[in-house]
């Protein structure tokens, strides 16, 4: 009994650890900036993906390093699902540099959809600007909890979890989300499944689709080829 005592003491530690770098690590200064004099080549990154850039000496930095105009200059360019997205972390906001957080705007036209897709990395809190749009989530038990939300209405997708959006209204719809890490990440499910080269059989077997039907959802979901 002893022994098995001495080692949960032992682990307990290990295990606290564990759990703290699953996320962004916390900051150990008040802010920083990072320096554009280093070659972005050569910026170290953390193993769990949040970026650690090298800093501005404090007497260089002044009150624009922590504005950012582009979302009141942001032009929808809708895609093909009517979804048009501008994400703030910070390679286009520097102030955001080590404070654990990021921030997008989407717009979604008439009919459009924010297909589903997870962060592994943040939890994120969306508010509903202008529009109405039905959004929700799905749990880990498969439970969907979704409703129709309006203008001004504030929703939490958890992290890691599924979660998608539509525009229900007669109106285009805007969304700034706000995510608890500067790279929260993104998979898309319909391209992670279908545009990530899995092999054929298997994707026939999981979905009871043919050949030509794998092939065809291969077609649309494969990454574009720069020309």
């Amino acid at each position: 009994m002893l022994p098995k005592l001495i080692l949960s003491l032992l682990l307990s530690p290990l295990q606290y650890c564990l759990l703290t770098v699953a996320s962004d690590p916390d900051p150990v200064q008040d802010y920083c900036i990072p320096n554009p004099r280093f070659n972005p080549n050569i910026i170290r990154t953390h193993k769990l993906l949040s970026s650690i850039l090298p800093c501005k000496n404090a007497s260089e930095v002044t009150a624009h390093d922590f504005v950012f105009s582009g979302m009141k200059n942001f032009v929808p360019n809708f895609s093909d699902t009517g979804l048009s997205t501008i994400s703030v972390s910070p390679t286009l906001f520097p102030g955001l540099n080590t404070l654990g957080m990021s921030f997008s705007r989407a717009e979604l036209d008439v009919g459009g959809i924010n297909p589903p897709h997870f962060h592994p990395r943040a939890t994120e809190i969306a508010f509903l600007v202008k529009g109405s749009i039905y959004s929700g989530f799905v749990d880990s038990s498969n439970r969907v909890f979704a409703k129709v939300i309006q203008a001004g209405e504030v929703t939490v997708y958890p992290r890691g979890l599924v979660h998608f959006q539509m525009n229900v209204g007669d109106k285009p719809a805007m969304i700034f989300g706000s995510f608890n890490s500067q790279n929260p990440g993104i998979q898309k499910i319909p391209a992670a499944v279908f545009g990530s080269g899995i092999e054929e059989e298997l994707l026939e077997k999981a979905f009871g689709m043919s050949s030509r039907q794998i092939g065809l959802m291969r077609k649309r979901f494969e990454p574009k080829k720069a020309k």
